[in-house]
């Protein structure tokens, strides 16, 4: 770009302004405090008005645009002043600059910016308003459709003594208009008696003139496209794209100085900035004439639709970089199950491997084949499983059935792991910047904790439903909006809740259940803090979260009734005394961090898949320091509330003094017996803590990076390294899972199975020993069988219990793959056996190889009262068909 220049403008938005995020508006460097960078009174030029042309292949309409604003501006010399004409050639390929630059010569105050290539518009604009020094600055098209007279009007009412516009003119200050901003954050409406800041002109207000009308197609096409960009971006201003605007000259260096869109759509992102930094807007009827050779075409509207929703992304390098490095960091957790898929198994997930690449197997089946997604007859036969009473995360197997039929179960299973962590990663780090600080490594900093916490590790080798979490961000987001919003957009924040928390439900409802507890816990604790925000935010969200149930509740009635009323369904998963979290387990290290040590890990959790504290006392110890820093902070004070009442609950219904024999009674007690809440293990509320301490980490960094002098920042980040370090997630471990046998695989078990009979392994799947399911979900179901690994009725009082409901048959089976002793199988065993078989309609009864496999063959060979047959690579017993 050459040409006239203006001291700090540069050439784009890269001129000191930051065109990021956040609910404030950006002020370029050096701005005034009104706003501005300096204007006319900061450089004392006088400049009282500059007109902006922007201009591309304009030579037959330039010359007659330039003369006739000269010779209305010179008419006037006393209303006027000094004033200046800013020609932006946008790289024209015709005679535009020529033009341009005779009639720079002939007068004076015209300036030339000129381009060496086209970039659009919006850059042309800005170049030009960026070089501008009048104390208001006036925006046209080199075609003036609308007469350059009509700036008299605008003027009028920008002037300190307009006052309020009377009816005729729209301020955009209705209830649809306020919050009009891409990132939907609340608005600042003008006062009613307040000047604009910039007048606009319109063709759609009562009092507009159109002298020469468009084609009805194209007019129509135009309407339309504006009412959809009015939609998405600014409501409230019936036309956005009419070229001919006066600014506020401060407010409006500053506004483009803040602008990224080169194209179309820069005329409403301008507008966009100025509802966000609550200068008022007026809209102004004007007289309007459509000119032959006009270069916008309908198209264009869908263009600036386009630009306008890249922008509401406001998606910047450094978030793609963060995003990045979270992907980066989820496949080197998982690459021993990345690089092996036929044969890695993650070491310690137990079974639950097996179960979830059948649960997302056992979906896409039921959705390719019609079937009913909630319940199933494959495990558990012939009862079958209440599925919806089970974490099938129906969320995601349901969407991903094309991926698990073309490449299987384990294939979904770890994209499930690799993106899902990915994915809620960048949702806490979304969240972060949006709500925490806009320090972008110190948001991504809190978002890694938050999402690669020890306890999100450990139930990242078996439970995605809880690693999997990107849309519990989204709905403390649209809550927090409820909450600091005045009112205007309750129904829609509210309809938006409603459908994130019923998508949620289908995603996992125990961590939804969890994440409300953490809101509550956390909107009670900041509501003490500081009662007057939270007098003014309780009417908005109670309202919110009405409109949230009446939205959700349906969506969720008839899967939620199947779940707790339908076959299958149990009423509490009931885990013991001792599900809840020693104190020592938060200042323990969990077994695969950097610094963590297995042994010590396993004596303080129930298994490694519920290591669900385990922060250490490196953080520990720093969130300490950190709330003692910035304690007074109602943020900081609601965050240590939520921590020590989620710490707390989490050590269950007895807490352990450690190195005492006191018990004391735990808060949980209160919880224990009620609804929803009795099926929960309670050292999982322990894991509310990772975005709490994530969000004080964020806070605290953010803090730290700007301490003087340079030695105290050094050192608290140093502090904040080593307190993480030690906690760094390690790759998750690997082992070979077990060969599916060849009768299986071939198929050959087809021929000892006929319609509603049953595969019956040895010992019967449980939650002990999985692999069956594995059979299943990797050969496409052709069988069903008993016993299983899922959560469902035992007893009268359909009391919860994982697997099947035992008999005494499945019970010997296990009894002897886990001990190894024969018992004496006399006629009472052999007649129990036949009832338990033809129970489970058994066609054909598999023995795999394993551990104590020899002494399986033999108790079964006594069982039936006959030796099997070798097989596939298994022991095989047919069973008689007329029962």
């Amino acid at each position: 770009m050459g040409g006239r220049t203006r001291a700090g403008s540069g050439s784009g938005p890269a001129s000191g302004a930051d065109p990021g995020t956040g609910p404030d508006p950006v002020i370029p460097a050096g701005a005034g405090a009104d706003g501005g960078d300096g204007g006319s009174e900061g450089n004392g030029s006088g400049v009282e008005l500059t007109v902006v042309v922007p201009a591309y292949n304009e030579e037959r309409r330039l010359r007659p645009t330039l003369d006739a604003i000269c010779a209305h501006l010179r008419a006037d010399p006393e209303r006027w002043g000094d004033w200046e004409l800013i020609v932006v050639d946008d790289g024209s390929t015709d005679g535009t600059a020529a033009i341009a630059a005779r009639a720079a010569a002939d007068e004076p105050r015209i300036h030339v910016l000129t381009s060496d290539e086209n970039r659009g518009k919006g850059y042309a604009l800005r170049q030009g308003v960026l070089a501008s020094y009048g104390r208001r600055v006036l925006v046209t098209d080199a075609d003036l459709a609308t007469p350059i007279e009509e700036l008299d009007t605008l003027d009028a009412l920008l002037a300190p003594d307009g006052g309020a516009p009377g009816d005729e003119f729209s301020r955009g200050t209705d209830d649809e208009s306020s919050h009009g901003t891409y990132d939907d954050a609340p608005g600042a409406a003008p006062a009613p008696a307040a000047a604009p800041a910039a007048a606009i002109g319109s063709r759609a207000l009562p009092g507009s003139r159109i002298d020469v009308r468009q084609r009805p197609l194209r007019e129509w096409l135009g309407r339309l496209g504006n009412r959809l960009i009015r939609l998405v971006a600014v409501r409230g201003i019936r036309d956005t794209q009419c070229g001919f605007k006066l600014f506020d000259g401060d407010k409006a260096r500053a506004a483009f100085a803040a602008s990224r869109l080169d194209g179309w759509g820069i005329d409403v992102e301008i507008l966009r900035h100025f509802r966000r930094a609550g200068w008022p807007v007026a809209e102004v009827p004007v007289r309007w004439s459509h000119q032959t050779g006009s270069k916008v075409r309908p198209a264009d509207y869908g263009r600036v639709l386009l630009e306008l929703l890249r922008l509401r992304t406001r998606t910047r390098p450094v978030d793609l970089a963060v995003a990045g490095l979270f992907l980066l960091a989820s496949v080197l957790l998982y690459k021993g199950l990345w690089t092996d898929l036929d044969r890695a198994y993650l070491a310690d997930s137990m079974q639950d491997q097996n179960q979830w690449e059948w649960f997302f197997a056992v979906t896409a089946d039921n959705v390719v084949n019609l079937r009913n997604p909630l319940f199933t007859t494959y495990q558990g036969y012939p009862d079958g499983v209440n599925l919806m009473a089970n974490t099938v995360m129906l969320g995601l197997s349901v969407p991903l059935t094309p991926v698990t039929l073309l490449f299987g179960p384990t294939v979904t299973w770890a994209l499930v792991l690799t993106l899902g962590l990915t994915g809620t990663a960048v949702a806490w780090y979304w969240l972060f910047v949006r709500h925490v600080t806009r320090l972008r490594p110190a948001a991504a900093l809190g978002a890694a904790l938050a999402a690669f916490a020890p306890p999100m590790m450990s139930h990242g080798t078996a439970h995605p439903n809880f690693l999997v979490l990107f849309m519990i961000p989204v709905i403390i987001d649209r809550a927090l909006r409820l909450c600091s919003g005045d009112g205007r957009r309750v129904v829609r924040d509210g309809v938006l809740l409603g459908l994130f928390a019923a998508y949620q439900i289908f995603l996992g409802e125990e961590p939804l259940l969890l994440a409300a507890m953490g809101m509550l816990v956390f909107a009670l604790a900041y509501a003490l803090a500081s009662p007057d925000v939270a007098r003014v935010a309780v009417r908005p969200l109670l309202r919110g979260l009405g409109v949230a149930l009446a939205v959700s509740l349906p969506l969720v009635a008839f899967p939620l009734y199947w779940q707790f009323f339908g076959p299958q369904s149990y009423h509490s998963v009931l885990h013991g005394d001792n599900a809840g979290n020693s104190p020592l387990a938060f200042l323990e290290f969990s077994g695969r961090a950097l610094l963590g040590d297995e042994t010590r890990a396993d004596t303080l959790a129930m298994n490694r898949t519920e290591q669900n504290a385990f922060y250490g006392w490196p953080l520990t110890a720093l969130a300490f320091g950190i709330v003692v820093w910035l304690g007074r902070s109602p943020l900081v004070k609601a965050l240590t509330g939520t921590v020590l009442v989620a710490a707390l609950l989490s050590m269950g219904q007895k807490i352990r003094i450690p190195f005492t024999d006191v018990v004391l009674p735990g808060p949980w007690r209160a919880l224990a017996h009620q609804p929803l809440f009795e099926s929960v293990i309670e050292s999982r509320v322990a894991m509310i803590c990772a975005p709490a301490l994530g969000v004080l980490i964020a806070l605290a960094v953010a803090r730290m990076a700007a301490l003087e002098p340079r030695a105290h920042r050094v050192v608290a980040l140093v502090a904040v390294a080593a307190a993480l370090l030690p906690i760094l997630p390690t790759p998750q471990p690997v082992r070979e899972r077990a060969e599916v046998p060849r009768f299986i695989t071939d198929g050959t078990y087809r021929h000892f199975v006929a319609e509603g009979e049953s595969v019956v392994p040895v010992p019967l799947p449980s939650p002990a020993e999985a692999d069956a399911l594995h059979w299943q979900s990797s050969t496409g179901f052709g069988f069903s069988v008993p016993g299983g690994y899922f959560n469902g009725p035992w007893g009268p009082d359909r009391m919860g219990i994982y697997g099947a409901s035992p008999r005494y048959t499945s019970n010997l089976l296990r009894d002897v793959r886990y001990g190894g002793r024969i018992p004496d199988i006399g006629t009472s065993w052999r007649e129990q056996a036949k009832l338990d078989l033809s129970f489970w309609k058994a066609g054909v009864v598999v023995l795999a190889p394993q551990d104590n496999d020899e002494a399986l063959y033999e108790v079964v060979s006594k069982l039936l009262g006959r030796p099997g047959e070798r097989m596939g690579g298994a022991w095989v017993w047919d069973m008689p068909r007329a029962r």
